[in-house]
């Protein structure tokens, strides 16, 4: 009974000597054990090792793999990573040609999809709306109206040389495309838009100063060509972000504006019989109206040399 009521360690360090006391033949009592128990700090305690687990520890468990039988989940290389990212390439290749393929498909669509957004915001507008329900008369309603359509108008503008950009790039896609516009392009482009913005300006101030009778009240000059004005700040800013960006777009940029500017001076012939316009307005607005076909028929030669000017230089090439 004594012996149960000792703690375990006590019980261990009993077992323990036992065994190494009939291993060396000298179990004679258990007197002197009893002593030697007493003191069994000093006893060099020995490991004991066991490979049964008790009832409440659960077995190790064992992985065997059933879907590779054979044991050929990696004879294809020595390293699994290296395996695996050759099979992740195998599987979806990419490849350049599927690129441009892609691209060409994007091109072909917004060949049919940027005119029509031109047409939608600028022509349609301007041509089938009827004039009695945005003129109401020469008052800032009438302003705003006619500022709203064209500012519908340049929103087109905008996203057809977007799409007309996107078109103009170069299929290799490794490749930047940079397309500078000539010096002397520039400066007579600005030159044309200058005077085109000068002359309706002197012609009212002239008018101001009582050289031209009768006079025009500035509510009517501004509802006739308050528009034009603002429109055409809004293509010479545009056409110098496509010089600065290098675009392809420089050369169709001047005549996407100066087309609709000829309808935009056409309405002004309009609304000048409405408002009661005097006849050197009337004559000043005709002579804009050529002035911008002879520009935009400059434009359409420019495109026509510059043609020819591509076609030359892919020959020599």
């Amino acid at each position: 009974m004594a012996f149960l009521a000792r703690p375990p360690s006590s019980i261990v360090n009993i077992t323990v000597l036992q065994v190494h006391m009939r291993s060396l033949g000298s179990w004679k009592a258990s007197r002197p054990l009893h002593g030697f128990i007493s003191s069994h700090l000093r006893i060099k305690q020995l490991p004991i090792c066991c490979n049964k687990f008790p009832s409440w520890e659960p077995s190790p468990g064992t992985y065997s793999p059933t879907d590779d039988s054979n044991g050929s989940l990696l004879n294809g290389s020595n390293n699994i990573f290296e395996s695996m990212n050759a099979e992740d390439i195998a599987e979806a290749p990419v490849t350049t040609d599927q690129l441009s393929m892609q691209f060409k498909l994007i091109k072909w669509q917004m060949w049919l999809l940027g005119p029509s957004v031109l047409l939608a915001t600028g022509m349609a507008p301007t041509l089938w709306l009827p004039l009695s329900s945005v003129f109401l008369g020469a008052n800032i309603a009438s302003l705003l109206s006619l500022v709203g359509l064209d500012c519908i108008f340049n929103i087109g503008a905008t996203l057809f040389l977007l799409m007309a950009d996107a078109c103009g790039r170069s299929k290799s896609l490794a490749r930047t495309c940079s397309s500078q516009a000539p010096v002397r392009y520039r400066f007579w482009n600005m030159i044309a838009s200058i005077v085109g913005f000068l002359v309706p300006l002197t012609m009212f101030l002239i008018s101001h100063k009582g050289f031209l009778q009768p006079q025009l009240p500035f509510i009517s000059f501004a509802v006739l060509l308050g528009p034009y004005l603002l429109l055409l700040s809004i293509q010479m800013l545009t056409e110098m972000l496509t010089w600065h960006w290098e675009s392809p777009v420089w050369l169709v940029t001047p005549i996407v504006y100066e087309a609709y500017r000829i309808l935009q001076l056409m309405r002004g012939l309009k609304l000048g019989a409405e408002v009661g316009a005097p006849a050197w307005m009337m004559h000043s607005i005709r002579g804009m109206v050529s002035w911008w076909v002879l520009i935009l028929g400059m434009q359409l030669m420019r495109v026509a040399w510059f043609a020819g000017f591509t076609a030359q230089a892919r020959q020599q090439s």
